[in-house]
């Protein structure tokens, strides 16, 4: 109950403040500036949009294949539409609530699959530090190849962030405090008998999750998994740029300005629950550095953000019912 109410009240503070951030980017517009807002995501170009859309659902399969080479160590062999359709559900289960989404992913695949979730978990935390690694080498890529641009925007995230971050003296105390309250529970811990159920399924579980965080050694075909995870941030960048023709202001700009914002964008989807709000104004904030107006970069940021979400909250239930209806099918036929 306790972590049901911790949930709710997170996913809460977090769709609040995006809320704000929403009401922040359009409190200086008038009426002009908001039916412009409007007429431009209304008169976006179709093909452009579908295309954009579909290059990202490709870049959701190709992370499904690559997800798919760090199970197959653990001894198993998933079905390709099992992982893919996994991965579409927790993508929209993340949109409901922080942090589900890697969760309901390794219990629909643990579930269909028969692969232990604990291992699987373990394979997912691989991931994240992966996507980790390109999303500092995409950030060092932004500032480098445009430094006198967006040094001094990264710089005031950078303040920002660590404003943030300062921590208190007491705070410092009361870190210490828990520290040592951990160890005192560790030690606790150990003097339990070892053949303790409680203790023995911790230590299971523990096992799993460290098994399923080291599959990455025992990729079978590595450099094509580096070649998923390039070929992943390449759509990601390509449904920017091709985005860009959606929009007649935004036809004249390049792959560069679609860097910058897919490395700022990235931090805004962070920032709040789906992201919204923050990226929609990560987007304008990014846009005006390249000369595009306000009203302009922040209908881009809400086009861009309505083709990422809406698409998930069309293709997350559907992809939860044919992992039941095709799983169901094999089943009876097996039997």
């Amino acid at each position: 109950m306790i972590q049901r109410v911790k949930t709710i009240s997170k996913f809460l503070l977090f769709f609040a403040l995006g809320m704000f951030l929403l009401w922040l980017t359009t409190k200086s517009f008038g009426e002009k500036e908001i039916l412009e807002l409007k007429n431009l995501i209304k008169n976006a170009d179709v093909q452009v949009v579908a295309i954009s859309t579909i290059i990202l659902l490709f870049s959701h399969y190709i992370r499904a294949l690559r997800w798919k080479m760090m199970i197959v160590p653990l001894g198993s062999i998933p079905k390709s539409s099992n992982v893919f359709f996994a991965v579409l559900a927790g993508y929209f289960f993340n949109l409901l609530f922080p942090r589900l989404g890697e969760v309901m992913k390794c219990t629909f695949l643990s579930k269909y699959e028969k692969v232990p979730v604990d291992k699987l978990i373990g394979t997912m935390v691989a991931e994240r530090l992966v996507d980790m690694i390109c999303l500092i080498m995409v950030i060092l890529a932004t500032i480098l190849s445009q430094i006198e641009r967006v040094g001094n925007y990264a710089g005031e995230l950078g303040n920002l962030l660590r404003a943030k971050l300062n921590i208190t003296p007491a705070t410092w105390g009361l870190l210490v405090l828990c520290l040592a309250a951990l160890v005192y529970l560790i030690s606790k811990l150990f003097k339990v008998s070892k053949n303790h159920p409680k203790l023995f399924k911790l230590i299971a579980l523990i096992k799993g999750m460290i098994e399923g965080l080291l599959t990455i050694r025992k990729v079978k075909n590595f450099p094509l998994y580096l070649l998923y995870t390039l070929s992943i941030w390449v759509c990601y960048l390509a449904s920017i740029r091709i985005g860009f023709y959606g929009m007649e202001e935004l036809k004249i700009l390049g792959w560069i300005p679609s860097l910058s914002i897919l490395t700022f964008g990235s931090f805004a989807m962070i920032a709040t629950q789906g992201g919204i709000g923050a990226y929609q104004l990560a987007v304008q904030k990014t846009l005006m550095l390249y000369g595009i107006n306000e009203v302009t970069g922040l209908a881009f940021g809400w086009l861009l953000w309505l083709v990422q979400t809406l698409i998930l909250f069309l293709v997350g239930p559907i992809s939860v019912l044919l992992l039941f209806i095709l799983n169901k099918k094999n089943s009876t036929r097996q039997a």
